[in-house]
């Protein structure tokens, strides 16, 4: 990439971090719900110290300053040093959302350091740096897409008459028909898979390698809140021979009865929404529902009707291979949509939908690496290798997504227990 054109990306992905801390009031900086939620304080702090330690720090612009950072705002990286424990991020008063935001200026002002790396470091010293300044603003518009997840779990932990929604959007009504649910066929074969488009990736998609897929099907369309009400009514979250005994641990622990933000207000159905609460949209997509609740769903589905008897979750390696041989346009409900929430299946030009945006699809793959993985080099090794274990593998991205990570061989991973990001459903079945 071409050095001013890296420079105005740099500016636009920092910048959009900025502007989606607008609606935020000072308290909501310092909060931290759970451990797998972030004050945004932090999220502001640990994307600009990427920056400064993995790019100023070998181009020699690290300053004796942005050590004190180093151990509040690192996040997992045990080669860089130790850091404050996940779960006391929210516990901190010091340094200040001030204090990070003074720091993040240091880094990125007209005349900063970053881009006097990018626009007057040596030739030798650019070709170093430049794939690590690309995989650092994919790390910090993945932590967009964590914004907006983070800060909708934030809001709704407040009591109900005290909550507010993040932006005041009224969310669309659509009256086009969902699609029937229908099951599209794929041959079985040899194919290859990964990277196979050779755009940006993560070091996860890679090396493209073969794999063997039987026939199956695919859902034309994601499962919807009308089907997933069905096996609420039905006693789907009392019936322990649906679940994996993990998942039915947690329900005895937690007392899930329904998706997260699904609350019952006489009789009626409500979800609390990014902007507030709505009653549940029976068209839209099934949301913030975990693995185990997918995997479920899928078995109850099974039991249930005999038309569909036999449906379980895809595989990652069909979904993809569903997608590339579809021939589908990358097109969907993204983060710069702004609307941070599913819509309804609408498009009937194709025989698979809404594959990209909406919500991240739960596959029955664990995160695992590709035959002859290699890793990133240095400290980012650690990026994605170590975690890969007792992880489920997602495809497809959701509203929250930005669309430069939407990637057909992209590889979401969460814990099977996960709900607070924007998680749903598609099934498959073997022919």
């Amino acid at each position: 990439m071409e050095r001013d054109k890296l420079l105005d990306k740099y500016r636009k992905v920092r910048q959009t971090s900025i502007e989606m801390t607008t609606p935020l009031q000072p308290e909501d900086y310092r909060i931290q719900t759970m451990d797998d939620v972030s004050p945004p304080w932090w999220n502001l702090g640990h994307t600009s110290w990427f920056f400064a330690r993995n790019v100023l720090e070998a181009a020699g612009e690290y300053k004796i300053q942005d050590r004190e950072f180093d151990y509040v705002l690192n996040s997992y990286y045990e080669s860089l040093g130790d850091r404050v424990p996940r779960s006391d991020r929210g516990k901190l008063t010091r340094p200040t959302t001030e204090e990070i935001l003074r720091y993040r200026k240091s880094i990125d002002s007209s005349d900063s350091r970053m881009a006097n790396v990018i626009l007057n470091a040596s030739e030798e010293t650019f070709r170093k740096l430049e794939s690590i300044i690309i995989i650092g603003l994919h790390h910090e518009q993945q932590h967009q897409e964590l914004f907006v997840t983070e800060i909708k779990h934030i809001l709704a932990r407040l009591s109900p008459n005290l909550r507010r929604p993040y932006h005041e959007r009224q969310l669309d009504t659509r009256t086009i028909e969902v699609p029937k649910a229908q099951f599209v066929p794929f041959e079985a074969g040899l194919y290859d898979f990964g990277n196979i488009e050779e755009e940006w990736c993560w070091d996860c998609e890679l090396p493209v390698h073969k794999y063997y897929l039987c026939d199956f099907k695919l859902m034309n369309r994601l499962v919807t809140n009308r089907e997933y009400m069905e096996f609420i009514d039905d006693g789907g979250y009392k019936n322990p021979l649906l679940w994996f005994a993990n998942g039915w641990e947690k329900i005895k622990e937690k007392g899930w009865e329904a998706p997260l933000y699904w609350e019952k207000k006489d009789g009626q159905w409500m979800v609390w929404t990014l902007s507030g609460m709505q009653k549940v949209d029976l068209d839209e997509p099934v949301c913030h529902v975990s693995f185990y609740e997918a995997a479920a769903f899928a078995e109850w589905t099974s039991q249930t009707y005999e038309r569909w008897k036999g449906a379980r979750l895809p595989t990652e390696r069909e979904w993809e291979h569903a997608a590339r041989k579809s021939a589908l346009r990358k097109d969907g409900n993204f983060f710069e949509a702004g609307r941070f929430h599913p819509a309804p299946a609408s498009d009937r030009e194709s025989s698979l939908v809404q594959m990209f945006g909406d919500v991240w699809e739960w596959t029955s793959n664990h995160f695992e690496p590709y035959p002859g993985y290699k890793p990133f080099q240095g400290a980012l090794v650690e990026y994605n290798s170590k975690f890969m274990n007792n992880q489920r593998v997602l495809r497809g991205g959701s509203c929250a997504t930005p669309k430069d990570e939407i990637r057909i061989s992209n590889r979401n991973f969460w814990s099977p227990l996960t709900r607070f990001q924007f998680t749903g459903i598609r099934l498959a079945w073997d022919l």
